[in-house]
């Protein structure tokens, strides 16, 4: 091996193989998010990709394989921006990120919705989504309550805010943003309710301006 290690180089075939993976995992994204994974065949992403059925499962032998691939690109795209690349956001910083992403996914309906619908068939165990969907919250949770408690060290939050309640409020109040806004995009501002919350819980734990 040498060092630095040099990337190879990549043949047409490479590139065109990652290209109709990147189409697959869009028009999943966009199917799962209308009909849900049952809903939605391995003939109709093929379909909507361009692609032969049996060209879709050469990169993704079962529709579960597509899932996860799209699951996974979801969690990459969230966390990159989460990060920003300087690291999870703490205190206050991360209800500022937890702003801005919800911002970012006024704009992408697709993947809200197929968060939401995802979320809601996956309480069954033996959903392909099941694991996911509780790794998903509980990295979530593990972040924020994290962050809360640095706040609290910080001196940005007051010593007996309720930490885990917060967390679980917060988790609550995205969640539940996101359906109404999927259901009534025009009545629903979804990133104005969310600040309205976060100044409240400003207002109640946060230690700026209290003697």
């Amino acid at each position: 091996m040498s060092f630095p290690p040099r990337s190879r180089a990549r043949s047409r075939v490479d590139v065109s193989g990652e290209e109709s993976r990147a189409k697959a995992v869009a028009a999943a994204t966009e199917l799962f998010a209308l009909a849900g994974y049952r809903g939605t065949s391995v003939a109709a992403v093929a379909a909507r990709t361009g692609l032969s059925q049996s060209g879709l499962l050469h990169h993704f032998p079962t529709k579960a394989a597509l899932l996860a691939a799209v699951l996974q690109e979801r969690d990459r795209q969230d966390g990159a921006f989460l990060a920003g690349g300087t690291g999870a956001p703490l205190g206050w910083a991360a209800f500022d990120a937890l702003t801005a992403l919800v911002a970012r996914n006024s704009t992408r309906p697709g993947l809200v919705g197929l968060f939401v619908r995802l979320a809601a068939e996956a309480v069954d165990p033996a959903h392909p989504a099941h694991d996911w969907v509780q790794q998903h919250y509980a990295g979530i949770r593990t972040w924020l309550c994290e962050a809360v408690r640095a706040g609290v060290d910080r001196g940005e939050f007051r010593p007996d805010t309720p930490v885990s309640s917060i967390v679980s409020t917060t988790i609550a109040v995205v969640d539940g943003l996101q359906q109404q806004w999927l259901l009534r995009p025009d009545e629903v501002p979804m990133v104005a309710e969310f600040e309205v919350f976060t100044s409240a819980l400003r207002a109640r734990w946060g230690t700026v301006g209290r003697g």
